[in-house]
């Protein structure tokens, strides 16, 4: 009966996630781990799998076009900036990167790191997407 519920609210919160699209990737990737996890273990399953697939659905929303192609044609700066990790998606920047912010998209800024253009939460430094 518990697993029914879970995987029903599993559904509900994917039937809802447009309704919050700023949230959007969260709520899918919440529903998506919880209905998974609840087909392979059952009740704890779900909730693992919820959990999880919240934290996917966090890291992989892409900044909109007009930021992409801001930072795009962004002036690359006077000094380059050499760093030894290597930059991944969901992972974040060094502390020693300066970042700047996206003009009226408070939620983004960028920076030039290893001759690669990077957007990046200023407020976690975590990487959104490498722009190729």
């Amino acid at each position: 009966m518990k697993t029914k519920i879970i995987v029903l609210s599993a559904a509900v919160l994917g039937i809802l996630a447009p309704a919050a699209s700023a949230q959007q990737g969260t709520v899918n990737g919440a529903a998506g781990g919880a209905v998974t996890g609840a087909i392979i273990g059952g009740p704890v399953g779900a909730a693992v799998g919820g959990v999880a697939g919240a934290v996917a659905g966090t890291a992989i929303d892409p900044p909109p076009q007009r930021v992409v192609t801001y930072v795009e044609q962004a002036p690359a700066p006077a000094s380059p900036v050499v760093i030894k990790e290597k930059i991944v998606v969901g992972k974040p920047i060094p502390q020693t990167v300066v970042l700047t912010p996206v003009p009226d998209s408070p939620k983004y800024a960028y920076a030039v790191v290893n001759e690669q253009r990077v957007i990046v939460d200023p407020q976690t430094r975590t990487v959104v997407q490498v722009v190729r």
